[in-house]
């Protein structure tokens, strides 16, 4: 292994109107390296990592790549660099193919010409030596989420990156999908790649990394070895103090039914495709319960919460409190009761460009506190928002901040506070801490755990196994748009209901 490392970060500081991002920031990346790094929401990771990309320009530091010191302008400089990012939020155009995919913006020419012959054969040949296997002809709208994440990854190594940077990559990932993918990039660490790996699964990040380095406010506090560290030891050193302990329940579930869905298909949109997205799903929420929702991403969660907010069209039957919803409009909805969570709160959940206390708003405009006859009382809902602020730790100078200049885990707990004191009886939670760290996800964890200790029924869907056996009283698998299977946290392990979302059974529950 050469003595040159491949990314040497040499007291970065990086501002922003307000802020400072990162300060002081030292970390040194040896080559042929899985190299992780974690931290608290806002600590700095994401700005730090898209300064190396080119993304971002630092004000004081240097940055050292294979030796050489480097002024990235842009991306590009970055690529032509040997740097590739594979961002949290995949960048895929649906009715391309992977190989179209894979060199849009990069296509390879002969003459003026374009050559799809050389782009298959290479990509091949990078495909294998990533142990990565895919059909380049399938499209994009065909594939699972970790299939997905692997043509992003082919995408970085086709433009010729040697350095690879991860963001969140298993986010979204079954325990056997995350096995599939720490082979890959222990592959490519072997065939001469470096990746760094930014991570709130401080388990994985164990399991996976050669080193650590934990950023908290800003700065680098501690690099280490896995060897020489525990997992509780890690969070620690990601927060400055001890972490919270698990709640154990005390309550218990009312008879009184909150959600009750009956015999709910959703039609698929596509012509000429018979087969619902969801089939004949039944299944109800009790006050005090939370129900989770297992499932690899795309076999009928998002369409099933969709279909209950009234945002596409279904037959059979909801309840809400007891009431047949199933006529009325998404709005009348969420007025008797019904909260959201959103699966991408990008498109689904904020104004990324609007202050924080306009996204408070959004879903809440008619509540009284915020009405004043025709007009929004301004002074409540910024009050209301500082509120939430508060009560959910989200790291920003003030209200008035647009939501783009959270970082996105502390972007997700303003949108889990909002829908939280909007007092819903019913909520949809899709991924609550998608993307925050174990301080933040413990935060969030207390609140939903109070608010369904008043009585608050819960339909839980997440691709946090943990998180989903941790917090719920129920368990339903979802595969292939069917309902699969139903059990209790007590029986389940991530193994288990990994089995199940792939749509088998496990040998003792046949």
């Amino acid at each position: 292994m050469s003595a040159t490392p491949a990314v040497e970060l040499i007291g970065i500081e990086k501002r922003f109107p307000g802020v400072i991002a990162n300060h002081d920031v030292n970390i040194t990346v040896d080559p042929q390296t899985i190299h992780a790094i974690i931290g608290e929401n806002g600590a700095g990771k994401s700005t730090l990592m898209k300064t190396l990309y080119g993304m971002h320009q630092p004000e004081k530091g240097t940055v050292v790549v294979n030796g050489l010191e480097q002024h990235f302008r842009s991306p590009s400089d970055a690529i032509d660099a040997g740097i590739g990012m594979v961002h949290q939020h995949f960048m895929l155009a649906e009715n391309f193919t992977v190989l179209e995919n894979i060199i849009l913006g990069a296509e390879p020419t002969n003459g003026i010409r374009l050559d799809m012959k050389s782009a298959r054969t290479e990509l091949a040949r990078i495909a294998k030596n990533a142990g990565i296997s895919i059909d380049l002809d399938a499209f994009v709208s065909e594939l699972g989420v970790g299939q997905r994440q692997r043509v992003e990854i082919l995408k970085v190594l086709f433009r010729g990156a040697k350095i690879l940077i991860l963001d969140e990559p298993t986010a979204v990932l079954v325990p056997q999908e995350v096995d599939e993918l720490f082979e890959n990039l222990r592959q490519l660490v072997a065939d001469g790649a470096t990746v760094i790996f930014i991570s709130h699964k401080l388990d994985e990040v164990l399991a996976v990394s050669d080193d650590i380095t934990v950023i908290r406010a800003g700065t680098t506090v501690a690099s280490v070895k896995p060897a020489e560290v525990t997992q509780t030891g890690l969070g620690e050193l990601m927060v400055g103090d001890a972490l919270p302990s698990a709640e154990p329940r005390t309550t218990t579930i009312s008879d009184e039914v909150r959600l009750e869905v009956t015999s709910l298909t959703v039609a698929n949109p596509v012509p000429g495709v018979s087969k619902p997205l969801v089939s004949d799903a039944s299944f109800a929420v009790r006050s005090g319960e939370i129900l989770g929702v297992a499932g690899v991403e795309g076999n009928g969660q998002y369409e099933l919460c969709q279909a209950i907010l009234g945002l596409v069209e279904s037959e059979g039957t909801i309840r809400l409190d007891g009431n047949d919803v199933t006529m009325l409009s998404t709005r009348q909805r969420l007025e008797t009761g019904l909260s959201y969570i959103p699966f991408d709160r990008h498109s689904e959940g904020l104004m990324l460009d609007a202050p924080l206390w306009e996204n408070l708003l959004l879903t809440r405009d008619e509540e009284p506190p915020f009405r004043s006859g025709a007009f929004v009382n301004q002074k409540a809902v910024r009050d209301a928002t500082l509120d939430t602020i508060d009560k959910f730790g989200v790291r920003t100078p003030d209200e008035t901040v647009p939501a783009y200049a959270l970082s996105g885990g502390n972007q997700q707990k303003l949108l889990v506070g909002r829908e939280l004191d909007s007092n819903p009886s019913v909520m949809i939670a899709a991924h609550p801490t998608r993307g925050v760290d174990v301080g933040a996800q413990a935060t969030i964890w207390h609140h939903l755990r109070a608010e369904r200790d008043d009585g608050l029924a819960v339909l839980l869907i997440t691709a946090d196994l943990e998180e989903l056996i941790a917090l719920s009283d129920r368990i339903i698998v979802m595969f292939d748009g069917l309902i699969h299977a139903e059990l209790q946290p007590a029986e389940a392990t991530p193994e288990i209901l990994g089995t199940y979302m792939t749509g088998g059974r496990p040998e003792r529950a046949a």
